[in-house]
């Protein structure tokens, strides 16, 4: 990761390693809403940029980087000797604030005199132009910048009639400053004295100020948060350095990416990029969460049902009852130049809405929180059965309306992701595999659930349309040769006939009969699939693979967990033990264990696994991967509703302890021990510890 970002709530700070944001980065900033509000950010010591040390952000909250001097020398006469000083910049987010704090330290045998300077500027920028976007209309202006000794003040005037402020205030008085928005301290320090400067950067709209509280008060606050979490999330202890590293790097990622927009907790795809609500991304990260924070899910729903569609409105891909793709608060997606406010081209995410009701319902028993939901979920059922599938074939399907919107709408979402064993593209409108598979389990999972809640027809209907489903997929999709599913249907009905991931996604579903979905797995863990890494998005052998490539060929993690689950499910114990540990090596490789949002399909021969240039880092349904590992090594199925949980547990080649505490199951937790002797079998399984108010059944 070639960037340190540390996020709070709906604010995220993007720096290079020395902690600047380089006046001339295209990218690095201090953004809200969908804004930069800082874009300049830079440190100097005696006007040079100091010598980096170190760079930390293992703790996400609070990044510490460590700085020195370079020698400084004129003409014989030395102004500072090199590494006399220690510069070490901490920051963290609290509530919508950036509070920085440098520390200098002389570390010289003798009183020393230098100049620290510290340089801003705010430019406003929308994300959409940082990523790339030509506006086809004029944008805002800056209409104010000014400064004195002690803040400094930008002031941005948007199209969308929003005003945008940045403010930045410090504790000590400076000695200079310039118009172009720098002030210089001059500071004095006597061996081993320490004296230290801290920024406080405020970012506001519309004249709304947040609160800024004492730094030393904020911080304690924040670390409160982060320590309550701790205490309240699922624990994990193994034998495996990697495991318990990965594990608790998700914990941590995923606290990180937690943000209330007013209905709950609720998980934002990733940073630096999209630290915004996303249907599909923000689903499948509750999915992930279940066995962690089930809490998460009830208010990723509430979020998505508050923003459903309501209208027919082709520049937006939106019609009634769809849940949103992407939700934009910066100035172009309000002032209609894209229409992401929100935008609704996925044809997943309605019923991956569905799906995670219903197995939220499954795995808390909360039946209340779906009863309330029940409204939003019939008028989802209604677009799959109507807006989904407009020509009436039994297949939901996607394609394009706006004119600024998305072309492929599944999750792999790039122009050249759904392509032919010609080379060419599949021509929408578009019938994905997965999305057959989320339709069948949304149905079938919720069947049961709204017998509770007295729906009984209701329930009688979305078992007959499920099984209608089953009866005409095979036919539909199963090539025969390859003993696999096709990516998808194109215009024509005509399989796409790709051999790519996408199939996994039906494992967990049930939507298959066992003997293909065995072959389905057996399939996916094969060396034209399999590098070592995980899952490839595509097959070596297929047209279109490329190692390099965003979908056809790139491994994903969130990916491989979706397989994960439904081989847990199925029993396919050894395929995934295999994927279990390609997701472990990939780890190992990786900065603080952290799974990007992607890397390169390249297999073992490279040594390691290869970065992707623009991945998401923190990103949440790669750090909800280390929780669906956890899951898939217990074979946890828990039912709240008939009162009963399913162990079927595996642990992989070199993992031969497993210890999981605090688990969250129904009205309660669970506690379960993995144990074997080196190189031996049975697998010997403990329940340490039983409040769900479940029986607990162990096979295997």
């Amino acid at each position: 990761m070639n960037y340190r970002v540390i996020k709070n709530n709906d604010v995220f700070l993007m720096t290079d390693h020395h902690g600047d944001i380089r006046g001339n980065s295209a990218e690095g900033g201090l953004y809200m809403k969908d804004t930069r509000f800082l874009s300049k950010l830079e440190i100097t010591l005696n006007g040079k940029r100091p010598l980096l040390l170190s760079s930390a952000a293992d703790e996400n909250f609070v990044a510490r980087i460590r700085l020195t001097n370079e020698h400084d020398e004129t003409d014989g006469e030395v102004k500072l000797w090199r590494e006399s000083v220690e510069l070490i910049r901490e920051r963290f987010i609290y509530g919508e604030v950036l509070y920085e704090t440098l520390s200098m330290t002389n570390y010289s045998t003798k009183a020393l005199n230098f100049d620290v300077g510290a340089a801003f500027d705010a430019d406003f920028s929308d994300m959409f132009l940082i990523r790339g976007f030509q506006p086809a209309e004029e944008l805002g202006k800056v209409t104010e910048r000014n400064m004195n000794k002690k803040e400094w003040h930008a002031a941005y005037q948007g199209v969308d009639g929003i005003r945008r402020d940045t403010r930045i205030v410090w504790d000590t008085e400076a000695d200079s400053m310039s118009e172009q928005g720098e002030v210089n301290f001059a500071i004095s320090l006597q061996p081993t004295e320490v004296k230290k400067i801290t920024f406080t950067v405020i970012p506001s709209l519309e004249g709304k100020h947040p609160v800024v509280i004492p730094r030393e008060e904020a911080i304690a606050e924040l670390q409160r948060t982060y320590e309550s979490w701790n205490e309240n999330a699922t624990k994990v202890l193994s034998d495996s350095k990697v495991l318990n590293g990965l594990f608790d790097r998700g914990v941590q990622d995923l606290r990180v990416l937690l943000t209330d927009f007013g209905y709950g907790l609720f998980p934002v795809a990733g940073l630096p990029w999209y630290a915004v609500p996303f249907g599909r991304d923000s689903l499948i990260a509750a999915l992930q969460m279940l066995p962690l924070i089930p809490d998460v899910a009830r208010g990723t729903l509430e979020m998505m049902a508050a923003y459903q569609g309501t209208d027919v409105n082709p520049w937006k891909d939106e019609q009634p009852g769809k849940i949103m793709h992407e939700l934009r608060n910066g100035e172009l997606a309000r002032s209609g130049q894209v229409p992401f406010a929100p935008y609704y081209g996925s044809i997943d995410s309605t019923p991956l809405f569905i799906l995670l009701a219903a197995e939220y319902a499954h795995w808390t028993g909360d039946t209340d929180t779906i009863a309330k939901l029940l409204p939003n979920i019939e008028k989802a059922l209604e677009w799959i059965k109507g807006y989904g599938d407009r020509d009436k074939d039994g297949w939901v399907e996607y394609y394009q309306e706006s004119s600024k919107g998305i072309a492929n709408q599944g999750w792999k979402d790039s122009a050249d992701s759904v392509v032919h064993e010609s080379g060419e593209f599949a021509a929408a409108p578009i019938a994905l595999v997965e999305v057959q598979g989320y339709v069948y389990q949304a149905k079938l999972r919720l069947a049961p659930i709204l017998e509770r809640l007295g729906r009984n027809d209701m329930a009688q209907q979305l078992r007959e349309e499920a099984e209608r489903l089953k009866q005409a997929f095979d036919g539909a999709f199963w090539m025969p040769e390859e003993k696999f599913y096709a990516i998808a249907l194109d215009a024509n009905k005509d399989q796409v006939r790709s051999v790519t991931s996408n199939p996994g996604h039906l494992l967990m579903s049930h939507l298959v009969p066992e003997d293909k979905a065995r072959l389905v797995a057996q399939r996916l863990v094969a060396e034209d699939m399999f590098g070592g890494y995980g899952i490839r998005t595509m097959s070596t052998g297929s047209t279109g693979y490329n190692p390099m490539s965003y979908h056809d060929g790139s491994v994903w993690p969130h990916d491989n967990s979706m397989t994960l689950i439904g081989m847990s499910r199925l029993g396919f114990k050894e395929e995934a033990a295999t994927v279990v540990s390609g997701m472990l090596n990939a780890a190992e490789h990786f900065e603080y264990y952290r799974l990007p949002e992607l890397y390169c399909g390249y297999d073992e021969s490279v040594g390691y696994p290869v970065s992707y240039p623009v991945a998401c880092s923190p990103q949440a349904w790669a750090a909800g991967t280390s929780i669906v590992l956890i899951q898939s090594m217990l074979g946890l199925q828990p039912d709240a509703l008939a009162r009963s949980i399913r162990l079927d547990p595996f642990l992989p080649e070199g993992i031969n302890h497993l210890t999981v505490t605090d688990l969250p199951v129904a009205d309660g937790r669970i506690s379960v021990e993995l144990k074997r002797d080196h190189g031996s079998e049975p697998l010997r399984v403990e329940i340490l510890d039983n409040s769900s108010g479940c029986s607990i059944e162990i096979i295997g």
